[in-house]
């Protein structure tokens, strides 16, 4: 299979690509990879990334990934600066240039504004030497690894690294700052991903809609609970606290003749799963799948304050 061979080929050519950079930053690249750390975290500004061709497409992504991470950025194309957009980059801001032979003529009136009003200049390029390279302030310089393309033209292993690079970038930032899951659901409110970032309390059932009853009572009181809140299941409460739960599982399990006069306590489960409000959604599932099960009760302590099924997490969309 010629086309499967081309493939492995191009994905290991990019991932020595990788391993080399990979080296690089534990070596050369990593005294200065610090210095455009510290020059990114100190601004006050915002975050500028340009880049041209193919590196004007990682560095958009760059940027986005800058921005939902807790790092003021956008991108801005250099043709469009030198027609306007110059005006977009204030002061307290600074430049991210990306280009891989760091000679791209495209940069030149972006880079020149940058030396003119003393805005942070940092280069990511392959080439320390080049136009780029030599004019900024910060240089993040890339090792020369093999292109993916048989002829060595078309931007593959070269791009990879810009991404790598960049991302490595945001992570550093996102760690130092101590950037959170909840700053994250901040910047990510929509989608999969900022569903998975709700808490367990947004969504769970509390309050008159929570159906507790008393250790001691009947089941027949049990059941006529459970239908009457609709969530498949009870509570069982002792002095206030979470004695266990009993749910349409623990039912069927147990139908007899007797069901209805039994004690909750024979037919409940004694030391149920329970999670905590503010848990993240995305764990409660996790803990919901792995254990088979189709509720959790969510306490304060040994009280129980609500109840969260699978199907409230499906309906916000974390799966």
């Amino acid at each position: 299979m010629p086309g499967a061979a081309s493939a492995v080929r191009t994905v290991e050519t990019e991932a020595e690509g990788l391993r080399l950079l990979s080296q690089s930053l534990a070596g050369p690249l990593a005294e200065p990879f610090e210095r455009a750390l510290d020059a990114i975290a100190a601004l006050r500004g915002r975050l500028i990334v340009t880049g041209v061709g193919k590196s004007g497409h990682v560095g958009a992504k760059i940027a986005a990934t800058f921005a939902s991470t807790g790092t003021p950025a956008f991108f801005v194309h250099p043709t469009e600066a030198v027609h306007g957009d110059l005006g977009m980059i204030g002061r307290d801001d600074a430049v991210l240039a990306m280009s891989w032979s760091g000679e791209s003529a495209e940069l030149r009136g972006i880079v020149a504004y940058t030396r003119r009003f003393r805005i942070p200049l940092v280069a990511i390029t392959s080439r320390e030497a080049s136009a780029l390279g030599s004019e900024s302030d910060i240089a993040l310089v890339l090792p020369r690894a093999a292109e993916a393309c048989p002829h060595g033209l078309a931007p593959t292993t070269s791009t990879t690294l810009q991404l790598a690079l960049g991302d490595a970038l945001a992570v550093a930032l996102l760690e130092r700052r101590g950037f959170t899951p909840g700053d994250f659901r901040v910047f990510h409110p929509g989608g999969q991903l900022g569903a998975a970032l709700t808490h367990v309390g947004d969504v769970m059932h509390k309050g008159d809609a929570l159906p507790l009853v008393e250790a001691g009572s009947s089941m027949g009181e049990a059941i006529l609970l459970m239908s009457e809140k609709g969530l498949g299941c009870v509570a069982v409460v002792r002095d206030g606290q979470l004695a266990g739960i009993i749910t349409d599982g623990d039912l069927r399990r147990n139908l007899s003749s007797d069901l209805m006069t039994r004690r909750v306590e024979d037919v409940m489960t004694r030391s149920p799963k329970t999670i905590r409000a503010d848990t993240l959604a995305v764990k409660a599932l996790d803990i919901l799948n792995s254990s088979s099960i189709t509720a959790l009760m969510v306490v304060e302590g040994d009280r129980p304050v609500g109840i969260v099924r699978v199907h409230d997490l499906l309906r916000i969309g974390v799966a």
